[in-house]
């Protein structure tokens, strides 16, 4: 007799008059809001906008869940293609079936272009929604719970999962895997998070580390459950899916940090508008020489009126203190070459002098 365990809820389904409301969505919905929250104040941190993870996440989002169910449904195609089913069920996803590897794949296939059409590096943008992804997955387990599924072996451990008797399951107590499976996901959250501030990773690391801390419990977890599954050479497929994506996530760990060492110094390009991203322009705000740089510079050709020092003569005025006698001064009438042209005044009791009036002859 079992002293204590975990209870399963008597259904996965609440109807609010003639709209269903399912745990196993509510659960994913949930998931998706915090990985999109975390990724938006991680992206920010390192320079990027606001609101542009959930841009991106419109993208990834839709192709996660159709690259999860594809997964779920070519592994496990007996439960919908066999003989006495029903091909219809494959579209029922808030019936449960949701592949992990799937969902990663084509949703990264979306993100791609959600990156490209904002001209953003995926790389940075995966390191930075890593640490939320591993968190919605911890909520997205406890769908399982909803649906009483995907647990693991018999047991009387005080934390196994009662399962009550249905379609493709037997009643008693379980370990309970998806419990396991969300607790260890919260622990790769901590430990991307924590690496990503020790040894500052880059270029695609942090989700790398995610992908392959991932793997890592996704194998033994996967090697206790006990609901039908194919097998290779004697192990689970999806246990064969763990290993090699870890290895694939190490290789890549390994790679990067050779040949593309630190982290990306821009992850986010101006926009449309001229705006540097909110944390450039907090940092540039804070730095006195970028302040200084961002100044006006004054146009030193044109006199500043406001700073005029009233004991200085104005350079824009002539001084007549210094003015050149060589030069014709300015203030006087110009005598022109008519005005020499005509006859000086005869000085009292003298003859005027005749006028030359020869043809050819110049005027003095």
């Amino acid at each position: 007799m079992e002293l204590a365990y975990i209870p399963s809820p008597s259904t996965g389904v609440v109807h609010l008059g003639p709209i269903p409301l399912r745990g196993y969505a509510f659960c994913i919905i949930i998931g998706v809001f915090v990985a999109v929250w975390l990724g938006n104040k991680r992206w920010v941190a390192r320079g990027g906008r606001p609101g542009t993870v959930a841009d991106i996440a419109v993208w990834a989002v839709p192709f996660g869940l159709v690259g999860g169910r594809l997964y779920h449904v070519i592994t496990d195609y007996q439960l919908y293609f066999g003989e006495g089913r029903n091909w219809v069920d494959a579209f029922k996803i808030w019936e449960g079936g949701l592949g992990i590897w799937g969902a990663i794949a084509l949703g990264a296939v979306g993100a791609w272009i959600g990156c490209r059409l904002r001209g953003i590096p995926l790389p940075a943008w995966a390191d930075a929604l890593a640490p939320g992804i591993a968190v919605a997955q911890a909520f997205g387990r406890w769908g399982n719970w909803f649906n009483q599924e995907l647990y693991g072996r018999a047991t009387d451990l005080p934390w196994a999962l009662e399962i009550s008797d249905g379609p493709n399951r037997v009643a008693g107590t379980y370990h309970p895997t998806f419990l396991y499976e969300s607790l260890w996901c919260l622990g790769v959250a901590a430990l991307v998070i924590w690496a990503d501030r020790r040894f500052t990773l880059g270029h695609g690391r942090a989700f790398a580390l995610y992908v392959a801390a991932y793997c890592a419990g996704r194998g033994w977890i996967e090697y206790m459950r006990v609901d039908e599954a194919h097998h290779v050479l004697g192990l689970r497929l999806n246990v064969w899916t763990a290993i090699v994506v870890f290895v694939a996530a190490v290789t890549y760990l390994i790679l990067s940090a050779r040949l593309r060492p630190g982290r990306e110094e821009v992850v986010e390009p101006v926009g449309p508008e001229g705006e540097a991203p909110a944390d450039a322009a907090g940092e540039a705000a804070a730095d006195p020489e970028a302040v200084r740089a961002a100044a006006p510079t004054a146009d030193l050709t044109k006199p500043d009126l406001a700073k005029a020092d009233p004991a200085k003569p104005d350079a824009t005025k002539p001084d007549l203190a210094k003015a050149d006698p060589a030069k014709p001064d300015a203030t006087k009438p110009d005598v022109t070459k008519a005005d020499l042209a005509k006859p000086a005044p005869a000085e009292p009791g003298l003859p005027a002098q005749a006028e030359d009036t020869a043809p050819g002859a110049k005027k003095l």
